[in-house]
């Protein structure tokens, strides 16, 4: 990573802030990417395992950049914004530090709005609401939309069927072999709805027991997490951290797809043109991923949760992931950054329609 300032200038960041109370123990980022198509939004990620604190800055700035570009490839008026918490998400104590966070996100006044993520909960988001309005991700109860991994998994499934339309002819994913890495909240949502359309299942994770209740209940097979990268397989489903697209997975992956929900895959840009090369077709991340968000935020603006209606929009993913495909077509790009064009030429359309005002 170059200098922070160096970083934010190369991808155009609107905003970096960092915040911290030292009675909590209490250290967390939120970054602002862009605000052309709405305020700033993405959920709130707790986690201790950075090498550095400049590594968590970073993870920040990466995911908010992402939510700008899943908003607009997804045709919601929304920015990218992201909060990192640099804690264990496993502690204990978290009314304070969550009402903590909502304290800061408070006084951006609205330029952020958050929600779940990972090593984050729908309480967690309560505690948030207790002191800002500015939070989307709640229980069905508070007027949110509840629980929104089984979006996110079916969104990703619907990009995982365009894909093996491109592939093989036809959505269908009876019989097809999906290796995936991650069992968390989407993770197990994803194998429970590639069990249903008929794929067979290799699993990992590094949490042994959720490895052997989806070997139990859906007679999937499991390897050890390192191992997932070397499974032959129809479709590598990555479902847990980022950057797993690197130098090292790229001389291992046994497959012809990639498509999963977990963000930021491709730990440098280029790997998405060495997946091009190997004649791979990668579903950018954001593309298939987006589904939570769409199916979350479409309350905003419209009059509360319709569950019909936000999972309809979710299953458009799916022509979504076809548009990708016809602009790396058009423009001989690969998928990532076919993704970023067509979410780029929205924010600058919609930029052009902003600069017209109601004088007259």
């Amino acid at each position: 990573m170059d200098s922070i300032f160096e970083y934010m200038q190369r991808y155009d960041f609107e905003n970096l802030f960092f915040c911290q109370d030292k009675a909590l123990d209490f250290k967390a980022v939120i970054a602002i990417h862009d605000t052309t198509l709405g305020p700033a939004t993405g959920g709130c990620r707790m986690w201790q395992d950075y090498p550095s604190e400049r590594d968590a800055v970073e993870d920040a700035l990466r995911l908010a950049r992402g939510m700008t570009y899943k908003y607009a490839a997804a045709g919601v008026n929304l920015g990218g914004g992201k909060a990192v918490i640099i804690g264990d998400p496993k502690r204990t104590d978290r009314e304070p530090i969550f009402r903590a966070l909502g304290k800061f996100i408070n006084r951006l006044g609205g330029k952020y709005i958050t929600g779940e993520d990972v090593g984050t909960t729908l309480q967690d988001m309560e505690y948030i609401r207790m002191e800002t309005e500015h939070v989307v991700t709640l229980p069905t109860y508070l007027g949110g939309a509840g629980d929104i991994a089984p979006m996110t998994a079916l969104g990703t499934i619907r990009a995982m069927q365009a894909c093996c339309n491109r592939i093989y002819g036809s959505d269908s994913l009876d019989g097809k072999h999906v290796a995936v890495q991650g069992l968390g909240a989407v993770g197990h949502n994803m194998i429970e709805l590639l069990h249903e359309l008929g794929a067979r299942l290799t699993v990992t994770d590094i949490d042994p027991a959720k490895v052997e209740a989806m070997t139990a209940r859906f007679g999937a097979s499991a390897v050890e997490p390192d191992a997932i990268y070397d499974v032959d397989c129809d479709i590598f489903c990555p479902c847990a951290l980022g950057k797993v697209i690197n130098d090292d997975s790229l001389k291992r992956l046994k497959c012809k797809i990639i498509c999963g929900s977990a963000n930021n895959q491709l730990a440098e840009e280029h790997h998405g043109d060495q997946l091009e090369k190997m004649g791979l077709v990668y579903a950018p991340d954001y593309i298939a991923n987006a589904g939570g968000t769409i199916y979350d935020t479409d309350r905003l603006g419209v009059g509360g949760v319709s569950h019909e209606r936000g999972k309809a929009r979710v299953t458009r993913i799916y022509d979504n992931m076809q548009r990708v495909f016809d602009i790396a077509d058009r423009d001989q790009l690969p998928t990532y950054q076919a993704a970023d064009r067509m979410a780029e030429e929205r924010i600058r359309q919609i930029a052009e329609v902003k600069k017209y005002t109601d004088g007259f």
